[in-house]
């Protein structure tokens, strides 16, 4: 009950940790798997969308159209999702790799 509070450590505070990049090789390689998924993904999405396009809903029923009308759309949309999130992905790894790129020539040749 009268144990006083443990005062900070200054050595522990005073460090710094030097962050680490990654390498320009894992920032590439990164977007080539997240941009063959992408791609990979639109192929998909498109093929999904057009075969629900070229087959007719076979129901006369307006309950039964509805539930399938919103299944196609969730179908359609979460394809759509995942090809935009792996895209987008792929996008922001190139953005790292190119700032990668930039500190590691700042490191080489460094300004007089």
């Amino acid at each position: 009950m009268t144990n006083p509070t443990p005062a900070p450590n200054q050595n522990s505070q005073s460090t710094k940790t030097e962050e680490k990049l990654p390498s320009v090789f894992n920032c590439l390689s990164g977007v080539l798997i997240s941009g063959g998924f992408a791609i990979a993904l639109y192929f998909l999405t498109s093929s999904i969308a057009q075969s629900f396009a070229n087959k007719p809903l076979a129901s006369t029923n307006p309950t039964a159209l509805n539930i399938s009308v919103a299944v196609r759309t969730l179908v359609v949309g979460l394809s759509t999702l995942a090809t935009t999130i792996f895209g987008v992905i792929a996008l922001g790894l190139v953005g790292v790799t190119i700032y990668v790129s930039v500190e590691q020539l700042k490191k080489i040749a460094p300004r007089s």
